[in-house]
């Protein structure tokens, strides 16, 4: 099931990714430098993505830990998904000529894109 999150969430889903469960202490520590959220904050964004089913919280010790409930490959995937429908009108090759025309993509990359087109089509 998908699982809609805002930027700010995302940030937590990436601190969550590296390394859960985690406490919202914790939590707070490692998004701290780049966003300067208070503990309240972070308290807020946690009980939302709880709501939003896309953290579970362990309360059976001292101090809730948090997990993600979705990985990584599968956010990565719904939204890429989604972005393709959004605004690239399903098509893949439109994203990719945006990568290209916009420098994104460098040639190593392509080469890699490549090597992982010639691996699906064998199998």
């Amino acid at each position: 099931m998908p699982v809609q999150c805002t930027e700010a969430e995302w940030k937590i889903m990436a601190v969550l990714w590296e390394d859960a469960p985690r406490t919202m202490p914790e939590i707070t520590r490692a998004l701290a430098p780049s966003t300067g959220w208070s503990r309240h904050t972070v308290i807020t964004l946690l009980k939302r993505m709880q709501d939003k089913g896309a953290v579970s919280v362990d309360e059976g010790g001292p101090v809730k830990r948090y997990t993600p409930l979705i990985t990584r490959e599968e956010a990565s995937s719904h939204e890429t998904k989604k972005l393709l429908s959004q605004v690239y009108a399903g098509k893949a090759s439109l994203l990719v000529q945006n990568l290209v025309d916009s420098g994104e993509l460098t040639i190593r990359d392509v080469e890699e894109l490549l090597d992982l087109i010639r691996k699906e089509g064998k199998e």
